[in-house]
């Protein structure tokens, strides 16, 4: 490929010591050359900086000894106070030179064909396409795969279609992109101020910001390896009391319900929120499940089963444990 476009890796680190050696070397062995690594450690209180340093002064001989290519540009962020995942990208974002953008987490990997798939696919597209994503891998804390994001039969086929183009009542219905399968335009990051930090993550709020406006292309292959832990950030959706992650839900559907221009666009936004209404009382977040609820009444969709949640939210039944359970059986 001619004048190859360089693509920034953002990758985030937080307590990820144990991993960040691989997540970084995966980005070294790279098949595609131009590319700038920004890593930025949100003031892990274990040995995540210190191993990000290391590798970073390794990382010459490490990908002249594999493709004896020029290395690529490194650069470390290794920040004195945690700043959550969406301030952290930011300050990476505010750095990058890439015409396209991968958010790597360092607990993540991407396989060494990666950037290279994406950015000929990006190549072809028209400028309306903000984002390029696949399948990827599932793995555990060892490394060994679990499953495919999107299900295929025993020869490798999709089982079903994957949307994309314009994915905006998709996406607002249900989050079925892996967001570390994802490649995007920098200057959409850019018209968006990058990520939202008043949210406790960022990938829903993005989808939905950039969906009303772009386009998504869905690449059918497995691109990246994403790594299932006990105590990973998706993980936070499901913790009792104060849950970071449902209230940054609401905010996001609340943002959507402002930009929405029809019914079918309410219609898809409101099953997201009755799914999450639903998690908040689950999960014994009783205080979001009325505020889940208004938006619901807002957009004209509330059901008498919502209102019987709404009602058994009152009592404060304690139903967390019985609903890990289920989904520890179910999984």
């Amino acid at each position: 490929m001619k004048n190859q476009p360089l693509v920034t890796v953002i990758c985030l680190c937080y307590k990820h010591e144990k991993y960040v050696r691989q997540a970084l070397t995966s980005v070294f062995e790279q098949t595609y050359p131009a590319i700038q690594l920004i890593v930025v450690d949100d003031a892990s209180p274990d040995e995540s900086a210190k191993i990000i340093k290391q590798t970073l002064d390794n990382q010459s001989q490490i990908y002249q000894t594999t493709f004896s290519l020029t290395p690529i540009e490194t650069s470390f962020l290794s920040l004195s106070t945690n700043q959550g995942n969406c301030k952290a990208f930011n300050l990476g974002l505010a750095q990058a030179k890439g015409k396209y953008v991968i958010d790597l987490a360092a607990d993540d990997l991407l396989l060494p064909y990666c950037i290279e798939k994406q950015v000929v696919t990006f190549e072809k597209l028209e400028e309306s396409y903000a984002v390029v994503f696949s399948d990827l891998y599932y793995i555990n804390e060892n490394g060994s795969q679990l499953k495919t994001h999107f299900q295929r039969d025993d020869k490798g086929n999709l089982l079903i279609a994957v949307p994309q183009g314009n994915i905006y009542e998709q996406i607002l219905a249900k989050s079925f992109i892996s967001a570390p399968s994802m490649m995007i335009r920098k200057k959409v990051l850019d018209e968006l101020n990058g990520y939202d930090e008043m949210l406790s993550y960022e990938d829903y709020d993005f989808w939905v910001r950039s969906a009303r406006k772009y386009n998504y292309f869905f690449i059918n292959d497995l691109l990246v390896k994403k790594r299932i832990l006990k105590n990973s950030h998706g993980q936070a959706f499901y913790l009792k009391k104060n849950n970071q992650h449902l209230i940054s839900t609401l905010k996001v559907h609340q943002k959507a319900m402002i930009q929405n221009q029809t019914i079918q666009e309410n219609l898809a936004l409101a099953i997201s929120v009755r799914y999450h209404l639903r998690l908040s009382f689950f999960t014994e977040n009783f205080e979001l499940v009325p505020q889940f609820a208004h938006v619901l009444a807002k957009l004209d969709k509330l059901k008498w089963i919502d209102r019987f949640i709404i009602s058994l939210s009152t009592l404060k039944i304690p139903v967390a444990k019985l609903y890990q359970f289920y989904l520890f059986a179910t999984n």
